[in-house]
């Protein structure tokens, strides 16, 4: 499964069982019996996704008809063509420059022990026919267009493949983001170093170099485990373990949060080139990336989060500047349906997802409720000096109206699920002018209070991106949901309810020796279906900062 204790996924089983066959465990293995099982029971490797697929074309398990088309010179298409680069997400963007070439040059990976996995395909995959759904209209159109591509593809000439090539490397390159990647993302990174040494760059040439130690700098090695990280949250996870350290003891915490506020100025953005760029040419700088470092692509939920962390940080000097700069290029950031995506303004050609390539379901970056909650927040806090904001906030809170869904909740598109972007919303709500009356928020502490679980706690199951009839459920709580949802009830005026007090003793009733939490699950996902987070810190700062809310709102009654 994608997740602990989720549901079986056909493409997560392709790769583990082939990965487990390259380690070399035996077919015969009772544990190796069962995962064959299952995929054949699901069709067959041949039913797994596009990404999984181009692995196996490039492991040579299936043939290069079995993925997409996607030429390398798709870089030479022009921007009012219906594909372009511009039109897709930032992830998607330095994920497929990569691929372009990989696929072009139908690349090859070692495997010097010929290990293969026919026996994981319903028809052997050199007979297979239907490595692709066709179950819309976009999606017959789209897969006719694929063919076309394949059989006129000899038509191309050599100097414009030439030409397409020079473009990509150059693209990839200039977004190289030194040690820290492309993009800043496993999957780019990887792909970006796989395409240097397929264009013949030697191994010790620099950007080749660098682009192996931004891979090196994601693996973990511990005592009896390996993993890679898809990616590194600095900037996020300051910025929250910052809002709850000052909450929690404003005085006791004011050396540390001033050592971290003045890393962050160091990190904010200002004239760097970015792809934000394209939409918003006369936009000034002012944003944070998620990562150390990733100038193409600051993101907006990290920008609007660190300034309004900054913002309330009454305590410290010399913080206005980069708030400011921050709140004008946050709002700059707002699509036309009033919301905001998280790295790219109206990325909402929804048409592309029905392309080939995207059976992840996240080619694009719409914007989003959790998102533009946190906008909201800092839009909010910033009216009373900055009343220009007024429009934009008037617009995001709009868009959140409407994408309330009929429970009261919201979703939550980068933390799991319902209860984060419920709790998301209702402390933008807080900052704004909407009473808490409204029925915004009565509708979601109503949800929020239904959801509670007989231990007084909150936990939600990434099962809810699956199946949204499971949201706000979980065969047992956590700590950092609890928090959440806590966190939205006392912003909602709910201070002295029995669900609060009984969200505080869960939460003081799991606290560990140390002083910390422990919740073993994934706290968010990367793609929803796709793949799924833990963000380390989560259980550590949110149910601080919901018991240091929970005290700071009881003395003021």
């Amino acid at each position: 499964s994608l997740f602990t204790g989720g549901v079986e996924d056909i493409s997560c089983s392709v790769k583990v069982y082939f990965a487990l066959k390259l380690a070399g465990d035996e077919p015969t293995s009772p544990h190796m019996v069962n995962l064959r099982n299952y995929i054949l029971g699901q069709g067959g490797a041949a039913k797994a996704n596009v990404f999984t697929r181009i692995t196996l074309a490039i492991f040579e398990q299936i043939p290069w008809r079995g993925v997409p088309y996607i030429p390398v010179e798709i870089m030479l298409l022009p921007k009012w063509f219906p594909f372009h680069l511009d039109r897709v997400s930032y992830w998607s963007r330095t994920v497929m420059v990569p691929l372009f070439i990989l696929c072009t040059l139908k690349a090859k990976a070692l495997n010097p022990k010929k290990i293969n996995i026919a026996e994981l395909f319903v028809t052997p995959p050199y007979e297979e026919k239907k490595y692709f759904s066709n179950d819309t209209l976009l999606s017959k159109i789209f897969l006719g267009l694929d063919k076309l591509g394949l059989i006129t593809r000899p038509l191309i000439p050599k100097r414009l493949t030439q030409k397409s090539f020079d473009l990509a490397l150059n693209w990839i390159t200039e977004r190289l983001n030194g040690e820290d990647g492309l993009g800043g993302i496993s999957p780019a990174m990887i792909a970006a170093h796989q395409a240097m040494l397929l264009l013949d760059l030697p191994r010790d040439h620099p950007d080749v170099k660098t682009a192996r130690k931004a891979i090196d700098k994601l693996i973990v090695f511990r005592d009896q485990e390996a993993y890679c990280q898809p990616c590194l949250s600095p900037v996020w996870d300051t910025g929250l373990a910052a809002l709850a350290l000052q909450e929690a003891d404003l005085q006791g915490t004011r050396q540390s949060r001033e050592k971290a506020y003045n890393w962050l100025k160091t990190k904010q953005l200002d004239k760097q080139a970015g792809d934000w760029q394209i939409q918003k040419p006369h936009l000034n700088g002012g944003g944070w990336a998620f990562q150390f470092e990733n100038p193409h692509y600051p993101d907006v939920d990290d920008t609007a989060l660190v300034a309004f962390a900054m913002a309330n940080a009454n305590d410290l000097n010399n913080l206005e500047e980069p708030i400011h700069r921050a709140t004008q290029w946050t709002a700059g950031m707002q699509s036309k349906n009033g919301g905001f995506g998280a790295f790219d303004c109206d990325n909402t050609d929804y048409y592309l997802n029905h392309i080939p390539f995207a059976d992840h379901g996240a080619l694009l970056d719409p914007p989003t409720a959790d998102v533009s909650a946190r906008c909201a927040m800092l839009l909010g806090h910033q009216l009373n000096s900055h009343p220009e904001y007024q429009k934009t906030l008037d617009k995001t809170i709009t868009y959140l109206r409407k994408e309330q869904e009929s429970d009261g909740s919201w979703f939550g598109r980068w933390g799991t699920n319902y209860i984060y972007g419920t709790w998301s919303v209702l402390l933008g709500l807080e900052q704004t002018q909407v009473p808490k009356n409204d029925p915004m928020y009565t509708q979601a502490v109503q949800w929020l209070k239904s959801v509670q679980n007989n231990d007084g706690g909150w936990g939600e199951d990434n099962y809810s991106y699956h199946d949204d009839s499971t949201r706000g459920q979980a065969e047992s709580s956590t700590s950092f949901q609890t928090a959440w949802a806590l966190l939205g009830l006392l912003a909602a005026g709910e201070v002295n309810s029995p669900e609060v007090k009984n969200g505080i003793n869960y939460i003081l009733s799991h606290q560990t020796q140390e002083g910390l939490w422990a919740d073993p699950g994934f706290t968010a996902p990367g793609f929803p279906k796709v793949f799924y987070l833990k963000y380390y810190g989560y259980d550590k700062f949110f149910p601080l900062w919901a018991l240091a809310r929970y005290r700071n709102e009881l003395q003021k009654l």
